[in-house]
């Protein structure tokens, strides 16, 4: 008889555990590979379980991949959701979710790697990106889009148009990650330490709170 202590990582007796492990791997093998070059075998491996399991939670390659789309999307559709619920007034709320953005990429590094590789593949596979687009972007966009229009109706923020407005905030967030490796070369830092992320993201914030916010009397020159 199998028991709890006899179960271990690896086999279909822990089924959450091995999932995940599989899902942790894939992530990180898929941002680093892309698709055409990810190995299952590789992913098996880092996970440390046999290819056998892995096929036994996803029937294929391709499969695996949405799996790790929902993984890294939804982790970021959740944390954006979260901020634009606070209950805070406008510019705060703007606030928390640019942070919010910016720092949950910070923390996932595969994130924009696979992100880039998707808008990639969408022209030659449109149909997976129109399903994230729903389930993922389109969410945030709404919530952003209907931020925007609170905060120009209080008079928190000038009235801009969220088509234009949202994809130019969300570039200023994003486009450093993407862009890190040619940082480092042309200016010899580390993008990606703590002290550069931490001036970016003052600097993200600057930015788009110069670009949104409704000036007062007071705060004219």
């Amino acid at each position: 008889m199998t028991t709890a202590r006899t179960i271990r990582l690896g086999t279909r007796g822990k089924p959450e555990e091995s999932r995940a492990a599989i899902l942790k791997a894939a992530v990180s093998e898929f941002a680093r590979e892309g698709v055409a070059g990810a190995r299952t075998d590789a992913i098996a491996h880092s996970a440390r379980v046999n290819k056998a399991l892995l096929y036994y939670y996803f029937k294929d390659k391709e499969s695996l991949y949405d799996a790790v789309l929902d993984e890294v999307f939804s982790g970021a559709r959740t944390a954006v959701q979260n901020a634009l619920k606070q209950p805070l007034p406008p510019r705060e709320r703007l606030l928390g979710y640019v942070r919010t953005h910016f720092d949950y990429i910070a923390s996932h590094s595969p994130y924009h790697r696979i992100v880039n590789a998707e808008f990639l593949r969408a022209g030659r596979d449109p149909s997976r990106m129109q399903r994230v687009a729903q389930q993922y972007f389109r969410p945030i966009f709404s919530g952003v889009a209907a931020l925007l229009k609170e905060g120009a109706e209080s008079g928190d923020f000038r009235t801009v148009d969220p088509l234009q407005f949202i994809p130019s905030m969300i570039s200023v967030i994003v486009f450093y990650f993407t862009t890190a490796p040619i940082m480092s070369v042309l200016t010899g830092f580390d993008p990606m330490s703590p002290q550069r992320l931490a001036e970016r993201r003052a600097a993200v914030i600057d930015f788009i709170s110069a670009a949104l916010f409704a000036h007062t009397k007071g705060e004219r020159k």
